[in-house]
């Protein structure tokens, strides 16, 4: 799901709906038909500590790296926020009314 986009620096950033912890976007340079599109992790922190570069395309160059990083910390509350509402604990408290997460459902 795309949350962010700064189109200056042709950056867009996504949170994926069936993804893991800790909490983190993906931000590609350039859009999706694009022949250079390149794409860096970042894990987006929260108020005690800054967002954390975790992978980067090694195609994408340093100055596209640090706007990433720039535009995770510029917005991280409120990604952090987005975050929470798609995996955050309003799904565990939905999951545990119908009697138990998800895995404790599971057979195995």
């Amino acid at each position: 799901m795309q949350v962010l986009k700064d189109l200056k620096k042709n950056l867009y950033v996504y949170i994926y709906t069936n993804d893991h912890t800790p909490a983190h976007v993906h931000i590609f340079y350039g859009r999706k038909n694009d022949t250079n599109r390149y794409e860096v992790k970042i894990n987006i922190g929260d108020q005690d500590s800054p967002p954390v570069i975790v992978k980067a395309n090694p195609k994408m160059s340093n100055d596209d790296i640090r706007a990433a990083w720039d535009l995770v910390a510029d917005n991280q509350e409120n990604l952090l926020e987005k975050w929470n509402q798609i995996h955050g604990i309003q799904k565990l408290e939905k999951s545990s009314e119908r009697g138990g997460t998800k895995r404790s459902n599971r057979k195995g």
